[in-house]
């Protein structure tokens, strides 16, 4: 079968936009990928629209064009831009359309997110308890992981530190300043271990991205960029997870466990052949958790390679080139496929100075959402 492949990108930069809506920025990305692939609404065949707080995404065909194409909304957590992904092509690889729309947008008000037990299966009472409030969550999950494989805050401060510097080149990014690690580390604390440079926050943002078959990709004459594996996965049993917060004796996998083994085995690749990576950093410790749950090292080892920087632009395995969640903040619907823009983005050369040097042939993007799902993609030009 043939390959997938992304022919158009266009996001809509990150953070707070008064006085545009999430539709707005949707929008926005779309008409810019389709500039980018040299396409016209009416070319396209269906789509996929993933928001969280911002509205259905199937509204924007009154902005777009009444065309009568198939759109279909999807709700899935952190993992909805992933799960939009997978799902545009899924629709390819049918045989049933040949160029499509994955998009994505939010829009939160500021401060944390406020889940819902009902929403979850959780009973009314864990809310009261305050286990609904994810920073603390996290903050939980972090520490016994650094109590378990000898992770030290300062490794958490180099993951931030690493963000922000990233971002200064990112023009899609929301914190475009550097920040050192003495100020990370001593920074106000929100959660112990993480202080408030530790976390990302709820943005706003639109990413778009236009999938075609490689013949139909042919005939725009685009450089091919190939979808080369697409996963969407739910949590196995004894994971722990937020929002399925219980833990075994013996501790099982996690969804990104075999999100991540599924991508590789699709792909026919390994870890060892990726050239850069874009992980799920809603705060410092996910992106450090993440590099093993998705293969690139063991657990631990992430106190050497931030130490010695082998996440860096010009690292072994640069991680989060755009400066990931914390420093790009994360609107729910359009976080997942930032991290796919971002990764087109390095494989057409074109990050400037965010750019991953020796020609970057492979890319891998990870996500991950409450309660306990995950997706991944690689991609391969």
């Amino acid at each position: 079968m043939s390959d997938v492949c992304i022919v158009g990108v266009g996001i809509h930069p990150f953070g707070r936009t008064d006085g545009v809506s999430g539709l707005d920025q949707g929008v926005f990305a779309v008409r810019e990928a389709m500039k980018d692939a040299g396409v016209e609404w009416e070319d396209l065949q269906f789509a996929y629209g993933a928001s969280d707080a911002a509205g259905n995404p199937d509204t924007m065909v009154d902005r777009l064009g009444l065309t009568g194409m198939q759109f279909i909304n999807v709700r899935n957590g952190c993992a909805a831009g992933g799960s939009a992904l997978f799902s545009a092509q899924m629709a390819i690889k049918s045989g049933e359309f040949e160029l499509g729309l994955a998009v994505g947008f939010d829009k939160h008000p500021r401060g944390a997110f406020n889940a819902m037990p009902a929403e979850y299966n959780l009973p009314e009472w864990y809310g009261e308890a305050g286990y609904m409030i994810t920073t603390q969550f996290f903050a939980n999950k972090i520490m016994r992981y650094m109590h378990l494989n000898g992770i030290s805050q300062t490794t958490l401060g180099r993951v931030a530190e690493k963000a922000f510097r990233n971002a200064v080149h990112a023009p899609h990014a929301w914190r475009r300043e550097p920040v050192d690690i003495d100020t990370i580390l001593n920074a106000p604390l929100v959660s112990d271990p993480y202080t408030k440079y530790m976390f990302c926050s709820p943005a706003e943002g639109g990413v778009a991205l236009l999938l075609a078959s490689e013949k139909k990709a042919r005939e725009l004459g685009k450089p091919l960029v190939r979808l080369k594996a697409a996963t969407m996965r739910t949590r196995p049993p004894g994971s722990f997870e937020v929002f399925a917060p219980s833990v075994d004796i013996e501790r099982g996998g996690s969804a990104t466990n075999i999100a991540s083994r599924d991508a590789f085995r699709l792909s026919g690749i390994g870890p060892e052949d990726i050239s850069v990576a874009q992980l799920q950093d809603t705060e410092a410790g996910a992106e450090i958790m993440h590099m093993a749950e998705n293969g690139f090292c063991k657990d631990g080892d992430q106190e050497r390679w931030l130490a010695e920087g082998l996440t860096e632009i010009g690292g072994k395995l640069p991680v989060n080139t755009d400066g990931g969640c914390l420093a790009c903040g994360e609107p729910i619907g359009a976080s997942g496929l930032r991290q796919v823009y971002e990764n087109v983005v390095q494989l057409r050369g074109d990050g400037g100075g965010r750019q991953v040097p020796n020609n970057p042939k492979t890319a891998y993007s990870h996500v991950y959402g409450a309660p306990g799902v995950s997706a991944v993609t690689i991609l391969e030009r």
